[in-house]
């Protein structure tokens, strides 16, 4: 999703208030206090913030002092780079997609619960065989896949680089079926609806091309899921490797007592 651009009511300088006689270091100081700017929305996300240099000279500090707090609050997925131009507060914690891990779902459904426009776009679609892959189905070694590379977004937000194997031995009809579309939906509506997965998350750092794709200026810790999704007669007919960025989600988890 493109980004609403904010102008500060004041400069930011105008609004921080660094101490030297204090142990604790003055980047730190400059990272709390931008933080809780921006929970408190004095700092909306698409606020562009000064240039490291300007807020620098602006606060009469290193530009070392400005850099090391802004590359933390990226750290934190509270800032994102726009080079020369400044830095750019994201959507904080509160505004994060919260999506429940309770039940199986695809991206749309997820989407469309959340009031979100899904979208996709293609990077790849082959049919192949590979041995590894097959050995993953539990397959012979020339078992025929659809593989498909996705980015799937969220009202124009990338949120996930997809890279997904669909059995054609278990699912012929996914051969024709519309990559840019729900594939869960096409199973269910041609009577293959999945039934279970077998799901992990994991951290991951994006390749540079997935940086790109995630507008990320410098490489930003993501959450790697993997799935095995398997049909009512046990087969698997799925596996899916999605990266999805770790400054968009927070999953939620209900554990019984």
């Amino acid at each position: 999703m493109s980004q609403e651009r904010h102008v500060m009511d004041a400069p930011l300088h105008h609004l921080l208030s660094l101490t030297r006689d204090t142990p604790q270091p003055l980047h730190l100081q400059l990272e709390q206090q931008i933080v809780a700017l921006i929970m408190a929305d004095r700092l909306p996300a698409g606020t562009t913030l000064p240039p490291e240099r300007r807020l620098a000279e602006a606060l009469a500090v290193s530009r070392a002092t400005v850099q090391t707090s802004y590359n933390a609050l990226r750290l934190r997925g509270l800032l994102g780079g726009r080079g020369r131009r400044g830095s750019v507060v994201q959507a904080t914690r509160q505004s994060r997609l919260a999506t429940g891990m309770n039940r199986l779902k695809g991206f749309t459904q997820e989407m469309e619960e959340m009031g979100r426009r899904a979208s996709t776009r293609v990077l790849e679609r082959e049919i192949l065989s590979d041995r590894s892959i097959a050995s993953l189905f539990g397959l012979r070694s020339d078992a025929r896949f659809l593989h498909l590379q996705r980015v799937r977004y969220g009202d124009e937000q990338a949120l996930t680089v997809e890279n997904a194997w669909y059995s054609l031995d278990i699912a012929p009809q996914l051969e024709s079926a519309d990559p840019s579309a729900s594939i869960y939906a096409e199973l269910t509506r041609t009577g293959l609806p999945l039934d279970y997965c077998d799901q992990t998350i994991e951290t991951a750092m994006p390749s540079a091309m997935e940086s790109e794709i995630f507008a990320f200026d410098q490489s930003t810790p993501c959450l790697l899921i993997k799935r095995r999704s398997h049909v009512k007669s046990g087969a698997m007919v799925e596996y899916v490797e999605g990266l999805f960025r770790g400054d968009a989600y927070i999953y939620r988890l209900r554990l019984p007592a």
